[in-house]
């Protein structure tokens, strides 16, 4: 083998290995990859509406993102669990060992025109993606791992098949916390094709995203996880496809970059101070696996005005303070989790607006590399980032202790930077000074300090 033969092989595995942190990504379809080059953005109808989200409730956030966030990158609505229960609003509903739940002569969940009028006469979803889609948006829906119960009991047949429910049905797999559904026994003929149908039911109504539930834990449902990913391919219409719930395994780390595009890497979270100190851990352990079109997901962001008919809690602005909200989105924008808002958009107030447009802040999550902690001591932890063109470099300065920090200083050197620079405060928008090649500032309990640092 000559040297320029030599030259360009080197060069091109370096081209293949530079999507990824992780130095052992699975090999996938390109295709796959490009469906979320970033992580998507958007908002999630589970913390503020629970199951009982109305056409009317999706369509009013809907045009807020389209009028105020679209153009800072956030593009998808998502409806979580519920859309085919009719009447289900509360949890004691949720957690019904026989759960209402509508079905197609076929098995598949169908939607409840009470809470989706324009799904009458059959349209399903179609005529709401429609919608989202003239104003530039994306839809998403959640769906369940297996075969609704009420499919089994009826033993209807799998289209396009001669199989039926009970031929596939595994009636030993069942969800932990919702009772709606079996698993399916992936070694049956017709069971890839179940699978398939839905997918083909999807497309028809212009789906762009699914959130697929119980398949991560406590069980890692790898048979149903491949056939779910497996249907969702075969359309012509692409489909960002999001596993839930956490905690996923991380040994798992090749089939989850082989199969999706995002997976939880913890239990559903909401706004609670130690449930955040909690994803610190997380975010760390999962860090080297942060990759291009391939996204572990800290969750939704319960900030503003959520609850109204949730599964947790009543009616309420967000539990956290605006310190522990700046943490929160800092952390996940210096992680690039994907990003889901949870509260009802046209109620938030001026404090939540400007912490979801910060568009510096935003393009850390959309356009940074390199992410990393830095170092935790006794609860002062630092991330670090840079920009793709590697000019500009992000130091976010962590205080998850409950007491304030009145003067902290963070040597250059920690990132192999020497010299003078510009620093900005990227949640305050004010210039900070280098000293002896290091700067300093004041942290409050709870808080972070989130620097950009240029030439």
């Amino acid at each position: 083998m000559n040297i320029k033969t030599s030259i360009a092989i080197g060069l091109l595995i370096l081209l293949l290995c530079s999507n990824c942190t992780n130095v052992n990504k699975t090999n996938q379809p390109e295709s796959t990859a490009i469906l979320a080059e970033r992580p998507p953005m958007g908002w999630n109808s589970w913390i503020c509406f629970g199951t009982s989200v109305t056409e009317d409730e999706v369509k009013a956030n809907a045009d807020f993102m389209a009028e105020n966030l679209k153009k800072y990158g956030w593009e998808y609505i998502v409806i979580d669990a519920g859309w085919y229960a009719p009447g289900m609003e509360t949890l004691e509903q949720y957690e019904s060992a026989t759960p209402h739940q509508i079905i197609d002569k076929f098995g598949r969940l169908i939607v409840d025109a009470e809470k989706f009028p324009s799904a009458k006469n059959g349209e399903g979803l179609k005529p709401l993606a429609d919608y989202l889609h003239s104003r530039g948006l994306k839809l998403g829906i959640h769906i369940m791992r297996g075969i609704p119960i009420q499919a089994v009991e009826a033993n209807t047949r799998i289209k396009g098949t001669s199989y039926r429910a009970r031929d596939i049905v595994n009636t030993d797999s069942r969800c932990k916390w919702y009772f709606g559904f079996y698993g399916i026994d992936m070694s049956k003929p017709g069971a890839q094709e179940y699978y398939d149908s839905l997918f083909e039911l999807y497309e028809s109504w212009g789906i762009d995203y699914v959130k697929a539930d119980d398949l991560l834990s406590p069980i890692y449902a790898h048979d149903e996880i491949e056939a779910i990913t497996k249907a969702a391919r075969k359309g012509k219409r692409p489909i960002v496809l999001s596993l839930s719930p956490g905690p996923a395994p991380v040994e798992n780390i090749k089939h989850l970059q082989s199969v999706a595009q995002l997976w939880r890497i913890s239990e559903d979270f909401w706004d609670n101070w130690e449930a955040l100190k909690e994803q610190f851990p997380l975010c760390r352990k999962w860090q080297k696996y942060i990759c291009k079109g391939h996204w572990p997901d800290a969750d939704m962001l319960p900030i503003g005005p959520m609850a109204q008919r949730a599964m947790r809690g009543t009616p309420r602005m967000s539990n956290f303070t605006p310190d522990e909200q700046y943490t929160m989105l800092t952390l996940w924008a210096m992680f690039r989790s994907p990003l889901m808002i949870g509260c009802n958009l046209p109620e938030i107030d001026d404090f939540t607006l400007n912490l979801i447009t910060n568009k510096e802040v935003l393009d850390i999550n959309q356009y940074s590399k390199g992410n990393k902690e830095l170092f935790d001591r006794n609860g002062i932890i630092a991330w670090y980032a840079q920009s793709e063109d590697e000019l500009t470099h992000y130091i976010a300065i962590f205080n998850t202790t409950d007491k304030d920090i009145e003067s902290y200083t963070f040597p250059l050197q920690t990132i192999n930077y020497i010299g003078d620079g510009h620093i900005t405060d990227l949640w305050k928008n004010e210039s900070m000074e280098i000293k002896n090649n290091s700067v300093s500032f004041s942290v409050p309990a709870h808080g972070v300090k989130l620097i950009k640092l240029t030439k």
